[in-house]
């Protein structure tokens, strides 16, 4: 499933073809993803102006000028491809009508907007954008990572006594929001902190040294463009390229590259889902 990095970089691929532009026409191709969509849909979008583009954890959010926001989750395979030329840089030709393409938005400026989802674990809805907050999905969640309001002071309080591994804790979205499993298990390798460990028996100092090194693998994986293990895509259809830059995830049995750490990557299940680190040199 797309983490932030890989929603981040589809939010900052849409923003120049849909920020500022209005919906000439929207089609909604079935009448459900993961729930069912709103009704009238299609009608509510179209028309519409989009003020701004913005991301909460894993989901996008499109301001309308008719006080509604429409919330995107990419799901597991959903991708959100921009063809057409608004900007006049280069030409993107509209491609044939797929399968899998269930909403598609057509933009005034030329641009269109294909949300395609061949396992349809996607998800689009409209919340009113003044209390687009208090939605079940973005309700609970815990600040963003590269948001002033994650700091050491904070990470440190949220950490204290609990009994759960820090891998747990940091996936844990009422915590930070928008971590997954790749990029915690590539942070906990750079701090040198075993996902095994208890989250409430790691010194204060190291805890307070995750909050830069989390920030910066996710800056680093964004400027990469993501990560495409399966079927993430960018805006404009190319990969991302962060998973050629993986330390530890999908490494398992291979050397560690931290200079002077002769262990190797092992792996291992918590919570169902694979943590990859080094036995050596991450305690």
């Amino acid at each position: 499933m797309p983490e932030l990095p890989e929603v981040e970089t589809v939010r900052r691929g849409l923003a120049p073809a849909m920020e500022g532009g209005v919906i000439a026409r929207a089609d909604v191709n079935r009448p459900d993803l993961r729930w069912p969509f709103p009704t009238g849909m299609a009608l509510r979008l179209t028309g519409k102006t989009v003020l701004g583009l913005r991301r909460r954890s894993k989901y996008i959010l499109a301001d309308l000028s008719s006080n509604e926001t429409l919330l995107i989750h990419l799901g597991m395979s959903g991708r959100m491809l921009v063809s057409g030329d608004p900007l006049g840089d280069f030409v993107r030709d509209h491609p044939a009508p797929q399968k899998h393409d269930h909403v598609v938005l057509h933009m005034e400026n030329g641009a269109r907007i294909t949300f395609n989802d061949p396992r349809r674990f996607g998800a689009m809805d409209l919340l009113r954008t003044a209390v687009a907050d208090e939605h079940p999905l973005l309700a609970k969640l815990g600040p963003e990572p590269l948001g002033n309001a994650f700091d050491e002071s904070y990470l440190v309080a949220r950490l204290e006594g609990r009994n759960t591994p820090i891998k747990s804790a940091l996936l844990d979205q009422r915590i930070v929001a928008g971590l997954g499993n790749i990029y915690v298990c590539e942070a906990l390798y750079r701090a040198g902190i075993s996902p095994l460990r208890k989250a409430g028996k790691i010194s204060e100092q190291r805890v307070r040294s995750l909050v830069p090194i989390i920030r910066d693998v996710l800056r680093d994986a964004i400027e990469a463009g993501g990560s495409s293990l399966r079927d993430f895509r960018q805006a404009d259809g190319e990969l991302g390229y962060f998973q050629h830059r993986f330390d530890v995830y999908d490494r398992e049995g291979m050397p560690c590259r931290r200079e002077g750490c002769e262990g190797h990557i092992v792996r291992t299940v918590q919570s169902g889902r694979s943590s990859f680190y080094c036995g050596q040199c991450q305690r």
